[in-house]
């Protein structure tokens, strides 16, 4: 599935749809070159699932656990096997969302995604892709596609 996203508020709009289709144990990969909308995308989806006050980037701190949701952003790692210093089974319990930036860094290390997300500039927009990588995930991008 693709899409173009023209502004911010779209994005917005799209990571409100996905949302509710996430269910606990789901995780999903981010992709995208810097500035492509990855941690925008996770703010607003945060914001649909009731986050309320600040939502942090984990650009520092490589994690941030919200109710039902963790919010990984790898850019900073320097070697896959810190995730398991910073306690990446711990929340491999079946009843977390993981959302996962810069996946790539994990390698050999994350468990398989069952959601792809990749964001790309593109004009004063982003254009969108979402793959799915398990049947999971292949239910919500038939269910998004439906919306």
């Amino acid at each position: 599935m693709s899409r173009f996203l023209a502004s911010e508020e779209e994005t917005a709009a799209f990571a409100a749809r996905l949302a509710p289709l996430l269910e606990p144990g789901t995780i999903v990969y981010l992709q995208g070159p810097l500035g492509a909308g990855k941690t925008t995308l996770v703010r607003a989806l945060l914001r649909a699932r009731g986050v309320r006050g600040r939502v942090r980037s984990p650009t520092y701190t490589l994690v941030e656990d919200y109710p039902g949701v963790v919010h990984f952003d790898l850019y900073r790692l320097s070697d896959p096997e810190e995730l398991e210093g910073i306690g990446l089974r711990d929340f491999l319990d079946g009843r977390t969302i993981f959302l996962i930036e810069w996946p790539e860094r994990g390698e050999g290390v994350l468990p398989p995604p069952d959601l792809t997300i990749r964001l790309h500039p593109a004009g004063s927009g982003r254009d969108l892709a979402v793959e799915a990588g398990s049947p999971r995930g292949e239910r919500i991008v038939k269910r998004l596609a439906q919306i």
